[in-house]
């Protein structure tokens, strides 16, 4: 499977030559890149998406990072940190890209989240194939969370009465035992069970269910 055609790789790393040669490789495989020349300028970029947003940015397209240990100014380990704490190295998977000394430091990075590491040199082939396969990973995550937002959305618009009957028909509860706990008629459970198979779109108690499996 191929990544998305608008996903991104953004390839972040001092040395202008490991840039332009990771931008080549790339576009050998049909994958669009863009670069940066330190950690702050990657920072930069985000900081400038998040103000245009009015907000912390949310990637909307698949992406991942190449991502240079050890650089002047901010590191690369720095800028992980960063990205773990916003939530931008689950979007965008990280993938290192290290000297022979700071392979040790990568290996404990990838213990704490990063999706890889690739020593310099590098092949090429199989270098691409790890991006690739965080861009599908990237791909995955978010639309996990825009089926979570989705989820959510729908959950915001019941009622509290609502989300009552939903609680106890979720749990297997006959309308008639539904409505002795609620202390309502079995109808006005009938009517509240088909808003809420109608606000989160399902069909059965066995659907809604399944459903409501799928929040974090």
């Amino acid at each position: 499977m191929h990544p998305p055609f608008d996903s991104m790789v953004y390839i972040v790393d001092d040395d202008i030559g490991v840039r332009e040669g990771m931008a080549w490789l790339l576009r050998t495989r049909r994958l669009l890149s863009t670069s940066y020349d330190s950690a702050e300028a990657f920072l930069a970029m985000l900081h400038s998406a998040a103000q245009e947003a009015h907000a912390t940015p949310l990637p909307q397209q698949a992406g991942c990072i190449l991502l240079d240990v050890r650089m002047p100014g901010m590191s690369g380990l720095a800028l992980f940190e960063q990205l773990q704490a916003s939530g931008m190295a689950q979007a965008w998977p990280v993938i290192f890209l290290t000297g022979h000394a700071d392979v040790p430091t990568a290996v404990d990075s990838v213990k704490r989240g990063a999706f890889d590491f690739c020593e310099k040199p590098f092949s090429d082939n199989a270098l691409v194939d790890r991006v690739e396969q965080a861009l599908l990973l990237s791909q995955e995550r978010l639309m996990a969370r825009t089926q979570q937002d989705f989820l959510q959305s729908r959950l915001g618009e019941l009622t509290e009465r609502e989300r009552d009957v939903m609680r106890l028909v979720v749990e297997g509860l006959p309308n008639k035992l539904i409505a002795d706990q609620l202390d309502i008629s079995v109808r006005t459970v009938e009517v509240h069970r088909s808003r809420v198979f109608d606000k989160m779109e399902v069909k059965s108690a066995v659907e809604l269910a399944n459903l409501l499996r799928t929040l974090t």
